[in-house]
């Protein structure tokens, strides 16, 4: 039987809230309702305090490490903590913030689509630039170790886990939108083979790159923009309310993948890597030029023509979805051109932009 290695030891607070929260998570005993006020109290003062809520380094750890109690494992959790109705509460204060922004800031088409069929052009016009992002294509031509293991541990959050954010949704879909959702993910699942799940392929990538496969392994690394792209996820994934826009969501962003890790797997061929490293990003471009069609015509098209009530959330999800990911790619792109580290800090063994450390070893596989 194959065991996914998980993280054991609690991340790293990283203001008010966070701290509160580990406190609780981490507490053997019951928690008193003083400590259950205290992370209420953080939270409300520090969304009221926060001047933006997608870069906010607390926020964005105290609802990852909220999510992440329904996704599991998380070993440094010491009792059932997923259904603590004081910790739901503080999530729902915290998710109602992070709405709050993306829907003040996440641009949608103007004027909306007036039926399934003119979403689904809409959402090719809307995904047509981003099929060719300026990070892909600038990972091809100026790859090295530094940059593509940095790139590796921000996409490690959330594709150790891939696809389960977007499963969310099986249940809450029906009919030709359902049916879609599933074929998508059966295929993000291996099909039935565990040795290809894609999450899979990619802990093979990570080790084969000379770094850790261990859950959650790097979070202490990685920026808030990465944290808000999963937390996106979630967010839409968990309430039925935005079944729409976690459709919307797996539509761009399957959309926006295939031409991009054909890009991603050329970065790593250059230094010399063979399909141990490039097979998940080889697989992607030949997995997602079908899924693309699947998720905007048969998932997003087929549940706005289903339910047109629903019709301006999966434009929604699918433009956050864009918005997000771009402001997690931007980050990247600009620390990496200005020569330094995309991440928060530096670990032993993980050689960042701008460090000394020395080159990690390559692992056997």
């Amino acid at each position: 039987m194959t065991t996914v290695p998980t993280r054991t030891v609690a991340p790293t607070a990283r203001g008010p809230v966070s701290t509160a929260l580990l406190e609780i998570l981490t507490d053997p005993e019951d928690t008193s309702a003083s400590a259950y006020e205290a992370l209420s109290d953080a939270a409300a003062t520090a969304l009221n305090a926060s001047q933006d809520v997608l870069a906010d380094e607390d926020l964005q750890l105290s609802l990852f490490l909220l999510y992440l109690l329904h996704y599991g494992p998380a070993e440094f959790v010491t009792a059932d903590r997923e259904w603590d109705p004081e910790l739901l509460r503080v999530r729902t204060v915290l998710e109602a913030g992070f709405e709050a922004e993306l829907r003040r800031r996440v641009p949608l088409p103007d004027p909306l689509p007036g039926d399934s069929a003119q979403l689904v052009d809409t959402m090719f016009a809307m995904t047509g630039g981003d099929a060719k992002p300026t990070l892909a294509t600038w990972l091809a031509r100026h790859p090295s170790e530094e940059i593509l293991s940095e790139f590796l541990v921000h996409r490690s959050i959330y594709t150790l886990r891939e696809a389960d954010p977007h499963s969310w949704g099986i249940a809450r879909l029906r009919g030709r939108a359902k049916a879609a959702l599933v074929e998508i993910q059966s295929d993000e699942y291996g099909g039935g083979r565990p040795e290809r799940v894609h999450a899979t392929i990619f802990a093979q990538t990570m080790r084969g790159f000379g770094l850790d496969d261990t859950l959650d392994h790097y979070l202490d690394l990685v920026p808030a923009p990465t944290l808000a792209s999963m937390n996106l996820m979630s967010l839409f994934g968990l309430h039925r309310r935005l079944r729409g826009a976690i459709a919307g969501h797996l539509a761009a962003f399957e959309m926006t993948s295939s031409i991009p890790n054909k890009y991603y797997g050329r970065a790593f061929r250059k230094l010399g890597y063979d399909a141990d490293v490039t097979w998940y990003y080889d697989e992607h471009v030949e997995a997602d030029a079908v899924h693309e069609q699947i998720a905007a015509r048969d998932l997003a098209g087929a549940l706005a023509q289903d339910e047109p009530e629903l019709l301006e959330d999966v434009l929604f999800g699918a433009a956050a979805c864009l918005y997000v990911d771009g402001l997690m790619g931007d980050h990247m792109l600009e620390c990496w051109s200005d020569g330094r580290t995309s991440l928060r800090g530096s670990m032993p063994g993980l050689q960042t932009v701008g460090s000394e450390a020395p080159v990690a070893e390559r692992v056997a596989l």
